[in-house]
Parts: C-alpha cells; sequence; structure tokens
C-alpha cells in the first residue's frame, strides 16, 4: 500500500498519465479514469505529447532510451501534486524503476526520487490517497446497470501486485458497488503469460500461462473479467476470444466509473469504442 504525499489540500492537480495501450487501443480506459478522479475531488489534467513511459526499452536492455523517454515524462509531468495512471505496470516502471536508472545521475537522481514518489496506480490513488472506500467514506458506488456483468472476477497483474502491492484495493471498491457479484477466481494473481515482449518471445509458454487463466475464469462461471493493466487484458481477451467464449472484459476503471464500452473488436476480442 502506498501512502499519500502530506499536506497538498483537498484538491490536489493530479496529471493523468493514459498510457501507450489506452492512448492506442482503449481510450474508454483513460477517460474513465479522469472520471474518476475528477468525482474524488481532484483537479485533473492531461498533458499534452506525453509518451511511453519507457518500460518496453528498459526490459530490452535499451537503458538509453528508457532514460530519454523518462526524462520526457518527468518534465512533463513533475508540476503536479500527484502522477495517476490506469495502469500497475507503467507505474511499477515510474515508481520503481526510474530510480534505478538515475541511481548514479547527482543531477537527475533527486528529481528522480521526487517525481517518483507522487506515481500512484489509479485504484491505489482512489483508495490509499482519497481515502474511498474506506470508514470515513463508506458510500455506495453506483455505476450502472450491474446486472449485465453477471458473476464477476477480478485478475491481479504481476506489476501491481508484486512492484505496487496492490490486491486488496480494487476489491474494497468493487465491493461498494451496488448488486455486484463477485467470485474469486483460484490463483487471481497468477500470471497471465502477457509480460510485454515475453509473449512474443516465449509464444508456447505465455500460450500455456494465458489458457490456464482461462480455465480459472471458466470453472468459477464468470460472466465478465475485471482487471487493472490493458496489457494483461488484451491477452486473457484475446485468448477467451480464439476459445468462443462469452466472457467480456472490461478495466476495472471503466466499471467504476460507469462507462464500459459497447462493441467487441475483432483485433483483441475485448470490448472497445
Amino acid at each position: 500500500m502506498e501512502k499519500a504525499i502530506s499536506n497538498l489540500g483537498a484538491s490536489p492537480r493530479v496529471g493523468l498519465f493514459i498510457t501507450c495501450l489506452a492512448d492506442f487501443f482503449r481510450p474508454t480506459t483513460g477517460f474513465s479514469t479522469a472520471k474518476l478522479l475528477a468525482s474524488s475531488g481532484c483537479r485533473v489534467e492531461v498533458p499534452k505529447g506525453q509518451t511511453c513511459c519507457g518500460q518496453p526499452a528498459y526490459n530490452n536492455g535499451d537503458i538509453a532510451s528508457a532514460r530519454a523517454l523518462a526524462k520526457r515524462v518527468i518534465t512533463q509531468f513533475e508540476g503536479f501534486d500527484y502522477i495517476v495512471a490506469p495502469s500497475g505496470s507503467c507505474v511499477g516502471m515510474m515508481k520503481r524503476h526510474y530510480p534505478v536508472l538515475f541511481a548514479d545521475d547527482r543531477e537527475w537522481g533527486p528529481r528522480v526520487a521526487r517525481f517518483s514518489e507522487r506515481c500512484f496506480e489509479i485504484v491505489s490513488f482512489l483508495t490509499d490517497v482519497r481515502g474511498i472506500g474506506g470508514a470515513d467514506k463508506p458510500n455506495r458506488i453506483h455505476p450502472g446497470n450491474t446486472a449485465d456483468y453477471g458473476v464477476v472476477t477480478y485478475h491481479d497483474s504481476c506489476s501491481g501486485l508484486r512492484e505496487l502491492g496492490i490486491r486488496d484495493q480494487p476489491r474494497v471498491l468493487l465491493s461498494r458497488v451496488m448488486g455486484m457479484e463477485i467470485a474469486e477466481m483460484a490463483h487471481p494473481g497468477m500470471c497471465c503469460g502477457f509480460g510485454g515482449t515475453f509473449c512474443v518471445k516465449y509464444p508456447e509458454i505465455s500460450t500455456r500461462m494465458v489458457s490456464n487463466k482461462v480455465t480459472k475464469i471458466q470453472k468459477i462461471g464468470a460472466d465478465t473479467l475485471l482487471g487493472g493493466d490493458l496489457g494483461c487484458l488484451f491477452n486473457i481477451a484475446g485468448r477467451l476470444a480464439r476459445m468462443k467464449s462469452p466472457v467480456k472484459v472490461y478495466h476495472v476503471a471503466e466499471v467504476l466509473a460507469g462507462m464500459t464500452p459497447g462493441e467487441t473488436s475483432p483485433r483483441t476480442g475485448i470490448k472497445i469504442l
């Protein structure tokens, strides 16, 4: 669980980091995140010209490109009280790996440290920073007709769970959704096999892993799968589509904001605009 930066006032200024996948494939996730932030009392801004956080380059050993992208992100966002993204993967990069990239840099090291401590994933920010769902803010969430979701289960992404400690936070928020039926699959934190370029480098292993995940989803009779990272969701949704499964897949922010999109993409099997 992450802790809030103290003394920032009741209406913090938040920079929304869209993420590449939301920008190119799932804009609804970005809009949903902005709606949730605004509803929690934040002043939300989306810096123009923001690009990739640098994680693909970093994970593949291109440290020079990763540092260059990190500097760009930091420069664009360092004036905000908080930086929030609908992705544990991107936030894990900014919060945990940026400091490693600049550990020996006397000029950028302190600057990166100040930036990284203000980075949060959306559900962690709502619960751990804004206190949504806590004892002092126990209000129920009314996102719309929850009957359409049927039985809902949740996938914990590797980065969100292992790097940021995000497990209970989405469940706290979902438990506040009126009329939602939630069922836990076995081993919800088990990797889905995406892993960025892992699924490209090791497709056979990745396919076996995502097939195991799908089996667990189907075993509990889930109608809807939720998660906090689009990479995982695209991967699982693709496998579900190839198996001709009717299970719907949404980012948790879309459900909480009542902004789940309608049509199904033939490319990913996931519902998009």
